[in-house]
């Protein structure tokens, strides 16, 4: 551990602004000489509350508020921890974190030594990293803890609120635990094999590896649900110009954010705007329509809407029903086509809405498509559930849903990938070596999620998103 770690830190914790309340956090070792200077002398008993002065060197008031002093190893940190909470006016924390850092480097009067040595600002989410590295807090639930802040929705802050109580950690716990079982098994058989034992037969290392691979199934489709939880899905409204993009995009916010006006070319830069279905963010964009264009300004506008589309997770194509069938508006349907099968990957779904159903009630619609009315709010519901379907969410699960990034996803893939290759060596000649080998990489896989292998550069490099303060 480098000595930066194990110096003192102060910061701000409360978000930038005005509001009621602010906190000044400190964590380290040996808070008390500091406290005291704080709150003109007095002694502050563990987890209590005290009301009273924040005071200059001099003594005089800079707020009055509450002291918390929480001693290691009970706290947020694992450290001792020093809370104080004023009032939340920007100017008063500045004064407040600067008096801190002036406290610290002066002499205690009964010591004679500085109250805190090297007491400095805390770096972005250098105290959940403290937590983290103190055993408070495994890597999964540190993680969370932003995810929590982070929350777009109602689903996404309690499925986040479940990993921070552990429920993603206890499923990946319970994975290696099964694995170290598995692999103490192997293992055994390869140091001692002249005992001649039948470990896959008498043990049933099939029947065993086989429901790891069941449960790490289960586990990794809890995860994907929680991972569009937490990221959502990007959605791209595509079509001819006045097909009825903006309207669209207006409808599924519930508020006018678009232009709506009959002048083709009227959306120039994309309007984005995030929505949310049974808790599932949709962060949708209205792009400029799709045509060939003499106006430069557009022209830029229209490649810019092809470059969304290309990174989209589902594109919307707009038709117009009340055109159909017009030689120059299939023509530009077929553009269009070709440009999609050019430039969209084959994996992005493409959505097929046919809009202005209501004035053209009698119109057909092909089946993969919906009959659809930006005026009127026709068929949006149907768009609604069909979007969830083209995801793959999975309507009634959110209650038993953590959350979960891709870098998670990605590490309980590999996991999956060497259970399939121990697999392999069960259903063909027994290599109980590679097999031992695969289990190992697989509980190696997992132990990434909770830190048990972790890099220092990727524990920067989560640490460093996190807010100063946290």
């Amino acid at each position: 551990m480098s000595t930066a770690a194990l110096d003192p830190i102060v910061a701000i914790a409360t978000a930038p602004g005005r509001g009621a309340v602010g906190i000044v956090r400190v964590s380290g070792h040996g808070l008390m000489p500091l406290a005291r200077a704080l709150t003109g002398g007095r002694a502050l008993a563990p987890r209590h509350a005290h009301y009273g002065p924040f005071t200059e060197a001099d003594g005089s008031p800079i707020d009055h508020g509450l002291a918390l002093h929480f001693p290691a190893p009970h706290s947020y940190t694992g450290e001792d921890v020093l809370e104080l909470q004023a009032h939340g006016g920007p100017v008063v924390l500045q004064l407040l974190l600067a008096r801190c850092l002036q406290a610290a480097a002066e002499p205690d009067p009964d010591s004679g030594a500085a109250r805190l040595p090297r007491l400095r600002l805390a770096r972005p989410g250098e105290f959940t990293e403290r937590a983290f590295l103190n055993d408070k807090l495994d890597l999964a639930q540190a993680e969370a803890v932003m995810d929590l802040i982070d929350a777009s929705t109602a689903a996404a802050a309690r499925s986040a609120s479940r990993s921070l109580a552990g429920e993603f950690s206890r499923q990946v716990h319970g994975l290696v635990d099964g694995l170290i079982a598995l692999r103490l098994l192997i293992e055994a058989t390869l140091d001692f094999p002249e005992e001649e034992i039948d470990v896959l037969t008498a043990h049933d290392v099939r029947g065993q590896l086989s429901k790891l691979q069941q449960t790490l199934a289960d586990v990794r489709a809890r995860a994907r649900q929680g991972a569009l939880l937490r990221e959502g899905i990007q959605v791209v409204i595509a079509g001819q110009p006045n097909a009825g993009k903006s309207s669209l995009l207006n409808a599924l916010a519930g508020a006018e954010l678009a232009i709506v006006t009959p002048i083709a070319g009227t959306t120039r830069d994309a309007v984005r705007q995030t929505i949310q279905i049974d808790g599932v963010p949709l962060h949708v964009l209205d792009t400029a329509g799709l045509r060939e264009a003499g106006d430069e300004v557009e022209r830029i506008g229209i490649e810019r809407a092809w470059g969304h589309i290309e990174a989209a997770d589902a594109v919307l194509w707009l038709h117009d029903l009340t055109r159909h069938g017009a030689p120059d508006y299939a023509e530009a349907e077929a553009r269009i086509a070709r440009g999609l099968a050019e430039r969209l990957p084959p994996a992005v779904p493409v959505l097929h809405l046919w809009n202005k159903h209501d004035a053209a009630p009698g119109a057909r619609i092909p089946p993969e498509g919906i009959a659809l009315s930006a005026r009127t709010g026709e068929g949006l519901h149907a768009l609604r559930q069909r979007l969830l379907a083209l995801v793959g969410w999975q309507g009634g699960a959110g209650e038993g849903l953590f959350i979960a990034r891709q870098r998670h996803l990605q590490a309980l893939a590999r996991a999956g990938e060497h259970l399939d290759a121990a697999q392999a060596h069960l259903d063909g000649p027994a290599a109980l070596d590679l097999l031992a080998e695969e289990l190992r990489l697989a509980q190696q896989a997992l132990g990434e999620i909770t830190g048990a292998f972790s890099a220092d550069d990727l524990l920067g490099a989560i640490f460093a998103r996190f807010c100063i303060g946290k």
